[in-house]
């Protein structure tokens, strides 16, 4: 493995000497933070390879993109990196992009650090990206006609040329020049009916690498000397190791060290298979101590959250209105309690780092959706500096928000510190499944009026379950503080928002979605927070991934009893939110076009999140108590497109994805033991079973908002809601099953 930054596009694999950057370059740092270009050097420079957000023009023409968000398949290499192309006047193919390091300046600036996640990274850096690249081109064209001796008026860009009449100079003539210049802070910006690339169609920039397999994932990096590691972690999430006898597992082929580490005791051989297989042998010789949550089962959970919902005065928020007035003011009440489950997130690629220590000197490779975050956690652990400690993100094999939990790298990093050797950690499938970090489980109750003109006049929502934020800043909390912030500081922050969130406040994420979309004018939101100690993290879409289906599937029962159309309801009653009317009338326009076969019947069902609109229209039939779904129509409005042909892949990827979860998705618990382990009892979606999809996108000059979510929260209430049409059976719980 190369020290120097991976990149992506395979026909500009050239990485710059030292000597090129400092005699022939132009180095641009980007600011996306928004507090001006801090003094960064350029990345293959020693001691700086930390840039922020660099667009580089070298004086053979190669303009280099570092990314500063993780490419986990979500396209995000080629939507930013046609936003610099766009303004820099260069084919986005012609861009030669790399994965950036880990740095503060890198910071998603809707995070405040370094983190690729919650559909944010077009939006965050749409406007910033633009400017960035603006800037070089005016500086280019500056430096252009002072060589030239022409007036700047008279020139003009394209493909990656200064335009003087007939003749065409390549930008890296200029670029010494350009160096000596200032950068203006605002050079004009593109209007968009002068884009050349954004809202068009074209390959994406990593495609022929995954295509011939030449792409490299965090699971594929090989570095000289290194053993492999396996970790055996408790049983039950929480638990304490008490002993283990080292000697089961030190006898076996090719073990080297069997050591303990904080989540468990890890085993280390030159290859995975040796490790593996003395770590199944050592696991029945440890000796735990388990939590309290070694005595809950799903029943279990359950039942307490049912007595919570029944017993329990929630925490309010959201609001309005007067709601006894609005039931008094209903022609129709209904209510109705909808549950989902627990959720692994289950990416291809399982957990993994490589680990190398040398010399007071740390190298760390692994897709990660926070490579700061990976830096500070190795920090906290060896005691080095972050200065010393270089991050080289490779592609992400899926994430989800699993990627944001970097326990792995806690691992890979001690027990590289304890052994003395290059340490490759590998997860298997069933120790992210069995021992990762989950979505919550959660249990809504809706009660809502309708009155006799259509008009929905009370909506009360409660929701019962655990919390993700307290967790999440467990995980992330030891990468982010000072090293000098210890182990209490931390579990006190933790504490504090546990308890600011069971009792004081909501947690967003607990409530989103289930009361945002409609003009509801009496409404109320509860939540009680009921946790039993299983690990929660954010998964794709986060609280939407079960609001939707709760609150879509209501509306659906209320146009049922109504006797309303449930197209005409939804538009009725979003008056006030006119770009998810819009989706949902065209949506529902196009599903009274369908014809569909005899035993099958539609569904819809509309949601925002991540400041899209999706509205989505199932086919599906019945037979034998199978669910089947035959086509999905998911019109969307997502701002202004950058690559349609990305937008139309993640709905697609979001609609299937939410689909393994609405037929197939549930952990139990059994003593605190994850039950499912692996693929054939935690299913995905087979290609059989995988429906055809119609992706609408509408045209929009509103800036761009997120796509890599917001196709998944309407695709399961959209399929219960067809379900109801084919078979007069409601399904109020996730994965959907007939009686």
């Amino acid at each position: 493995m190369s020290d120097q930054p991976m990149s992506v596009n395979l026909s500009r694999r050239r990485f710059l000497r030292s000597s090129g950057v400092v005699g022939g370059g132009l180095v641009v740092g980007v600011s996306l933070t928004g507090c001006g270009t801090p003094e960064i050097p350029f990345y293959p420079l020693e001691g700086a390879w930390s840039p922020n957000a660099l667009i580089q023009v070298t004086a053979d023409n190669l303009v280099r993109f570092y990314c500063p968000r993780d490419e986990m398949g979500q396209g995000v290499t080629t939507g930013l990196g046609t936003l610099v192309a766009e303004e820099l006047d260069v084919a986005p193919g012609a861009l030669d992009v790399a994965f950036a390091g880990a740095h503060p300046a890198y910071n998603n600036p809707d995070f405040g650090a370094q983190a690729t996640g919650g559909s944010t990274s077009i939006k965050a850096h749409y406007l910033p990206l633009r400017q960035a690249a603006a800037n070089v081109r005016a500086v280019i064209l500056d430096a252009a006609a002072a060589e030239l001796g022409l007036p700047r008026a008279d020139l003009r860009s394209a493909d990656g040329h200064v335009l003087a009449g007939d003749e065409r100079y390549p930008y890296g003539r200029f670029v010494a020049a350009a160096a000596a210049l200032k950068l203006p802070d605002e050079a004009p910006m593109k209007a968009a009916s002068e884009f050349r690339y954004i809202g068009k169609d074209f390959p994406r920039l990593d495609a022929v690498a995954k295509a011939t397999g030449t792409a490299e994932y965090g699971i594929d990096v090989d570095v000289p000397g290194m053993h492999h590691a396996v970790v055996v972690r408790p049983p039950v999430a929480g638990g304490v190791l008490k002993a283990f006898d080292a000697q089961v597992a030190a006898g076996e082929p090719g073990v080297t060290h069997v050591l303990e580490v904080a989540s468990g005791v890890a085993v280390v051989a030159p290859k995975y298979w040796q490790a593996r297989q003395a770590a199944a042998k050592l696991a029945p010789a440890i000796r735990w101590e388990l939590p309290e949550l070694a005595t809950i089962s799903t029943a279990q959970v359950k039942a307490d959250y049912a007595a919570a919902m029944d017993n329990t005065a929630g925490d309010v928020d959201g609001d309005q209105g007067d709601l006894n007035a609005g039931f008094d003011n209903a022609a129709h009440t209904l209510e109705g309690d909808y549950w989902a489950p627990y959720l692994a997130h289950a990416p291809m690629e399982p957990m993994n780092a490589v680990v190398r220590i040398e010399n007071g000197e740390v190298d760390v490779w692994s897709g990660t959706q926070g490579p700061g975050i990976a830096q500070g956690l190795v920090a906290r652990y060896t005691g080095i500096d972050k200065e010393n400690i270089r991050v080289h993100n490779s592609y992400l094999g899926g994430a989800f928000g699993r990627r944001a939990t970097l326990t792995h790298v806690i691992e890979a990093t001690q027990i590289a510190q304890e052994t003395g050797k290059p340490i490759h950690l590998l997860w298997s499938r069933e120790d992210d499944i069995k021992s990762g970090i989950y979505r919550p489980a959660s249990l809504m109750r809706l009660r809502a009026g309708i009155d006799e003109s259509g008009q929905i006049s009370a909506w009360q929502a409660k929701r019962v379950g655990g919390n993700i934020l307290p967790d999440t800043l467990r995980n992330m909390l030891p990468g982010v503080l000072p090293a000098g912030f210890g182990d209490s500081v931390i579990d006190w922050m933790v504490g504090m928002a546990d308890g600011a969130f069971d009792g004081w406040v909501i947690e967003p994420t607990s409530i989103e979605g289930l009361f945002e979309d409609y003009d509801f004018p009496n409404r109320e939101v509860q939540h009680v927070t009921v946790n039993h100690g299983l690990p929660l993290t954010f998964w794709r879409s986060v609280g939407h991934s079960f609001t939707a289906f709760a609150k879509e599937s209501m509306v659906d029962e209320l146009a049922q009893v109504a006797g309303t159309d449930p197209v005409a309801l939804r538009l009725q009653n979003s008056r006030n939110n006119p770009r998810l009317a819009a989706v949902t009338r065209i949506a529902g326009e196009r599903m009274r076009q369908m014809t569909v076969p005899q035993g099958h019947a539609l569904g819809l069902a509309a949601h925002t999140s991540f400041g899209s609109y999706v509205a989505e229209v199932a086919e599906v039939s019945v037979e034998n108590g199978t669910i089947r779904v035959h086509n999905v129509l998911c019109v969307v409005d997502c701002g202004q497109v950058v690559n349609p042909d990305v937008v139309k892949a993640q709905m697609e990827g979001a609609i299937m994805y939410g689909l393994t979860a609405a037929l197939h998705g549930n952990l139990d618990l059994a003593d605190g033991t994850i039950a499912q382990s692996n693929f054939h009892d935690y299913p995905i979606l087979r290609m059989n079973e995988a429906p055809a999809v119609e992706v609408v996108m509408l045209d929009s000059a509103e800036a761009p908002s997120g796509v890599g979510e917001p196709g998944l929260p309407p695709i399961a209430p959209a399929v219960a809601n067809a379900v109801f049409a084919a078979t007069g059976q409601r399904l109020r719980s996730l994965p959907l099953k007939l009686a």
